[in-house]
């Protein structure tokens, strides 16, 4: 077994043991292996080792990596900040996309997934602490936005995202991550139907998954 197989195996088992400590079913918790800047080489070997979800930040990283991958079952997740011009091999490319914070980029998204795909998998980004440096939409915003996101034939409304603070200490990684939890109940009471938190890193995906976590997004721990 490689280093990369080893780490993918020691991550499973961490996920599987901060499930069950929780009182969780570890099978609830999706691995999603974050390969921002590795080589093709590298996510083929630990998808050789069954991992088949995959995310990336970078598209035009991203677009490169894919083609050389064509062979290989994975599903992309697109994880980083989406902009205007870069929507279409979005569309294209990705099954997810964890990263949604507006109307125009979910209609680009929209209109522009080819025909005979199914539709995008979305996950609307929340930035719940106000922090400058991030992405995503408030807690206020979120209502209205689903509302007008349901009525785009070509997306999926999945669930919700967040990243708390780098600095957060774990009290304030379960309290953020508590309050996307709740978020996601207070949607489903309106109707939406969502069944996905995307949530959790290699730095705080105890506090992730203990708080209700359906998808760790692991990368540095790989």
């Amino acid at each position: 077994m490689s280093k990369l197989q080893q780490r993918l195996s020691q991550v499973q088992a961490q996920i599987r043991r901060f499930a069950l400590s929780c009182d969780r079913d570890p099978t609830g918790v999706r691995l999603i292996a974050v390969s921002k800047t590795r080589p093709a080489s590298e996510i083929r070997e630990v998808w050789k080792a069954g991992q088949k979800a995959f995310a990336e930040n970078y598209l035009q990283d991203a677009l490169q990596k894919i083609p050389l991958l064509h062979d290989c079952d994975i599903e992309w997740h697109f994880i980083g900040r989406i902009q205007s011009n870069k929507t279409r091999p979005i569309a294209e490319n990705f099954t997810w996309v964890h990263t949604l914070s507006s109307l125009k980029h979910g209609r680009r998204l929209s209109e522009q997934r080819p025909e005979g795909l199914p539709p995008i998998n979305i996950c609307v980004q929340l930035n719940l602490t106000g922090e400058a440096s991030k992405s995503g939409i408030s807690a206020d915003e979120l209502a209205p936005l689903l509302e007008k996101l349901a009525d785009l034939p070509h997306l999926r409304l999945r669930g919700l995202m967040t990243m708390p603070p780098a600095s957060a200490t774990t009290a304030e990684q379960h309290e953020v991550f508590s309050r996307l939890h709740q978020l996601l109940t207070e949607m489903n009471r309106q109707g939406h139907g969502l069944d996905s938190l995307s949530m959790g890193m290699s730095g705080d995906m105890q506090a992730a998954i203990c708080e209700g976590a359906t998808m760790v997004r692991i990368g540095t721990a790989i």
